[in-house]
């Protein structure tokens, strides 16, 4: 018996072909479907704005009228109507007949009386520092003679510098002793002894004149 159809003519070997174009196809057709994406239309509401047309009314400016400031009152003058023959105190003399060969009297010269204000801070340097009398090697001689070396200080052994502070007057004079550095056993009270005891100096000068100064002493205390 012969076949009706031709090898040609049969799809039977074709299937498989057939099969894998189809799956090509839908997997495309999945793909596609995922990744189409759809977008909502944006309408935007009409935004209308009515324009007011209404005229303002212009408001009118107030001013504020100023009043003038009221005139202070002039004080009245006291006049005191006299007799020409009364003599008024400390009343200028005028003379209206008085021409360019009249004599004028001469003021009279008030003497000017100039205040010197003295100040009585002591200074510290002057012009002329004050001076013990015969310098300074007649005032250690005076302080090496009339210094006792205290017996206290003998025995416990102290030695060193007693620093005093005092003022020279205007006169040259000694006051305002002071101690300014003590070693105790007693000759910070010597030093100061001995100092408040010696004689006048020659006043310090400032500008020429006598000035109050400020003064310093080592007095040195030494066991032999």
């Amino acid at each position: 018996m012969e076949a009706l159809k031709s090898k040609k003519a049969d799809l039977e070997n074709k299937r498989s072909l057939f099969f894998q174009i189809g799956l090509i196809v839908t997997l495309i057709a999945v793909f596609m479907a995922f990744e189409y994406k759809s977008y909502d239309e944006l309408t935007s509401p009409g935004i209308y704005r009515q324009m007011d047309n209404t005229i303002e009314e212009a408001v009118p400016i107030t001013v504020h009228e100023q009043k003038p400031l009221p005139i202070p009152p002039v004080p009245a003058a006291s006049i005191t109507v006299v007799d020409n023959l009364v003599e008024t105190p400390d009343a200028p003399t005028i003379d209206v007949t008085a021409n360019q060969e009249t004599e004028t009297p001469m003021m009279v010269d008030i003497p000017f009386e100039e205040h010197v204000v003295i100040d009585d801070a002591p200074f510290v340097v002057v012009e002329q520092m004050p001076e013990f009398p015969g310098g300074l090697n007649e005032l250690y001689r005076y302080i090496g003679k009339n210094i006792k070396y205290p017996q206290v200080a003998k025995e416990v052994g102290i030695q060193g510098t007693v620093y005093v502070k005092f003022i020279i007057e205007r006169d040259g004079s000694i006051s305002n002793v002071e101690l300014l550095r003590s070693i105790g056993g007693g000759c910070d009270e010597e030093a100061m002894r001995v100092i408040q005891a010696m004689p006048s100096w020659s006043a310090g000068l400032q500008l020429g004149k006598p000035v109050r100064v400020s003064y310093n002493l080592p007095v040195k205390f030494t066991l032999h």
